[in-house]
């Protein structure tokens, strides 16, 4: 009997010893594991990037990207904090209140357990009337309703801002809580007189309302421009080529902030060197598929605001590009 139950422990460790070493090799720094990725809603830019990496990343042998669709940035930071997301991607304003738990984020007590991988494009802020309307700039938007994006989006933060900057506040401004796609639809129906969007240029659902029923760009410039640079490090100048939608016959100042791709800490330093340089490799086809130029190496690491992923640090070292890590 004694026999018996030591064979019976012995197997019993045996067992947890193979186990172990299982587990081990699913979480060594080379093994490759299924990555949810998140990329806001269908139509949007964020979701486009997200379709050509995922197919670039699931043909490498790198491991497997599973695209969540999200309410937008805000969203994605707070579930790639709570681990729910391994990738995703969101504005670099917000990346960095999540990061610094300031803005929306000061309340909040997780963990602020990602990094960097590359700034990927800029996001131009851009505020839309209909060709036909008599509103000439952001000041004649007083007394006006308008939608300044989805609740807790980094759209709704920039349209604030820059609302201020241009001294307009909640008293002054009607303002409502669309997504792009009801705001396009609830502009097209003139139903609402304007609406804020931070996004790649171009963006489908303008490009689709400019061709419905024409479009005008208002310019974000001058004094206001600064005003926002100064009061956050995250916009940069940004200029809308002419031509860039439907009737836009002149170019268009605002500004702008980094759509930034980001990994969770807990990804393993190799298979994020391995990412970062599929992004690279895959540039230009990216670029073609979404309409819009990603950012080569030099520029990927600027306008971040936040530590970068050891992995991605390891590929820029590669580009003589050193990084904090």
């Amino acid at each position: 009997m004694q026999t018996l139950k030591h064979k019976g422990i012995a197997v019993l460790l045996v067992g947890i010893m193979l186990a172990a070493l299982l587990l081990a090799g699913c979480t060594s720094a080379d093994t490759a594991r299924r990555m949810r990725m998140g990329v806001a809603g269908e139509g949007g830019v964020y979701h486009a990037f997200g379709e050509g990496f995922a197919a670039l990343e699931n043909d490498s042998g790198n491991g497997a990207v599973e695209l969540k669709n999200t309410a937008g940035s805000a969203a994605n930071l707070r579930l790639l904090m709570g681990d729910y997301l391994q990738l995703a991607v969101a504005q670099a304003d917000l990346v960095q209140d999540a990061y610094e738990q300031s803005g929306i984020f000061q309340d909040e007590e997780m963990e602020n357990k990602f990094c960097a991988v590359a700034a990927l494009y800029t996001e131009a802020c851009q505020v839309i009337v209909r060709a036909d309307s008599d509103i000439q700039s952001v000041e004649e938007l007083q007394g006006k309703t308008v939608s300044i994006g989805a609740e807790e989006s980094g759209s709704e933060q920039n349209a604030w801002q820059i609302l201020s900057a241009y001294g307009l506040n909640e008293k002054l401004v009607e303002t409502i809580n669309l997504n792009y796609e009801d705001a396009a639809a609830q502009l097209k129906a003139g139903r609402i007189d304007a609406m804020f969007i931070t996004a790649g240029a171009p963006s489908a659902v303008v490009t689709a309302l400019a061709e419905d029923c024409g479009i005008r760009l208002l310019y974000v410039d001058g004094a206001a421009a600064k005003r926002l640079q100064d009061s956050c490090s995250s916009y940069s100048v940004c200029t809308i080529p002419a031509g860039t939608y439907p009737g836009q016959e002149e170019e268009v100042q605002t500004v702008g902030v980094k759509a930034v791709l980001l990994a969770s800490a807990a990804l393993p330093e190799k298979q994020v060197e391995q990412l970062t340089m599929l992004l690279f490799d895959g540039r230009e086809n990216l670029s073609t598929q979404l309409g819009i130029r990603l950012d080569t190496e030099a520029e990927a690491t600027e306008g971040v605001g936040i530590p970068f992923h050891k992995g991605a640090a390891a590929y820029y070292k590669t580009a003589d590009i050193t990084v904090a890590s």
